[in-house]
């Protein structure tokens, strides 16, 4: 494996102010048996949800494919990847 596919990467998703979206974004890697090495979830003032989950060593079209599973759910508004 090259060192890119070995990189951390950090997929950030704004949603809806909706309890369900963090478990809808956190289940993605459940599913694939992959526990992140970090999860932030924080509220904004115009009451949105930002989520940020880091992980290490999935592959670039894994976590794009994620990526836009997520960004299907109604209660996203937003959601992509970038390295750390």
């Amino acid at each position: 494996m090259s060192s890119q596919e070995l990189s951390l990467c950090r997929l950030c998703v704004v949603a809806d102010a909706d309890p369900g979206a963090l478990v809808r974004v956190i289940e993605r890697f459940q599913n694939l048996s992959v526990v992140p090495r970090r999860v932030v979830a924080e509220f904004a003032t115009n009451d949105a949800l930002h989520i940020q989950v880091d992980v290490f060593g999935l592959p670039v079209e894994q976590l794009t494919l994620i990526a836009a599973k997520i960004g299907q759910s109604p209660c996203v508004v937003k959601a992509y990847w970038h390295r750390v």
